[in-house]
């Protein structure tokens, strides 16, 4: 479904935030995009959505593919007819539009037919914001802020939905709930999810494949119940050092990567 290849993109024509990246998402599965603050993981969604401009961010090398068809250089409105859609970090709502304005907003690009039975579908996903549909968005607690903002982004059905750090700040039920629903959309609807998130152990534990990035590359991938079970990648992401015992977060992301990750 999804293919990168080498890619490469700079900010400002000098600095280089995503070096020689490869990754793929295949329909109906689940991937987890891991990495600290900085890595290169959010650039690296935009650069697939087409939103590097107003950051003067621009793919210099690699390929993007998605179902056959090059992305790089298409506008963000043609992209998400192509039937990519991200939900961005910060949920990024009309703050000052009703949760049912903020739906149809996301419908822009179907009929209004289709619209009206998306968003009967989004209603049926987070029952919590039916009695919600009049509220202004800016008022919503954050929970419901990160509902509607992937409401939105599935408004245009897509085929591959991508979401940056979409449990940031939510409370432990409200994160399940979130995962759970992702976890659906794939399992049964046969879409395809490139998740981005902080919270390493619960993106593992839904996701098919992983990915972890440091400094821009690409240094670690594999099954994710393998990733789980991996020593670098329980001491570095899920905080366990030798032994099992649990290790403080500050000393894991200070420690020195093992040198054959990065060779």
């Amino acid at each position: 479904m999804l293919n990168l290849t080498n890619v490469q993109i700079v900010y400002d024509n000098t600095i280089e935030a995503v070096r020689e990246a490869s990754l793929s998402v295949g329909k109906g599965s689940i991937v987890a995009l891991l990495g600290s603050n900085g890595a290169g993981k959010s650039t690296t969604l935009k650069g697939i959505c087409g939103v590097l401009y107003p950051e003067d961010g621009e793919i210099k090398g690699g390929q993007i593919i998605f179902e056959g068809r090059p992305l790089a250089g298409l506008p963000p409105d043609e992209i998400v007819r192509t039937g990519a859609v991200m939900v961005p970090e910060g949920r990024r709502l009309f703050d000052q539009l009703t949760v049912e304005e903020n739906l149809v907003m996301g419908g822009y690009t179907r009929s209004r037919a289709d619209a009206k039975r998306q968003i009967d579908m989004v209603y049926s996903l987070f029952p919590r914001l039916v009695n919600k549909r009049t509220t202004v968005s800016g008022y919503l607690s954050g929970g419901e802020q990160q509902m509607v903002a992937i409401g939105r982004a599935l408004m245009s059905a897509p085929k591959l939905l991508m979401l940056d750090e979409p449990t940031l700040g939510l409370a432990p039920q409200i994160t399940e709930e979130i995962f759970e629903i992702v976890a659906r959309l794939c399992r049964q609807d046969g879409m395809g999810i490139l998740l981005v998130e902080q919270n390493a152990q619960m993106a593992l534990a839904i996701a098919d494949y992983g990915y972890i990035m440091e400094n821009g590359r690409v240094v670690l991938d594999g099954p994710a119940d393998k990733m789980l079970r991996n020593e670098d990648v329980r001491e570095f992401y899920l905080g366990f050092g030798e032994g099992g015992s649990r290790k403080n977060m500050r000393d894991v992301k200070h420690y020195k990567r093992r040198k054959r990750w990065l060779s």
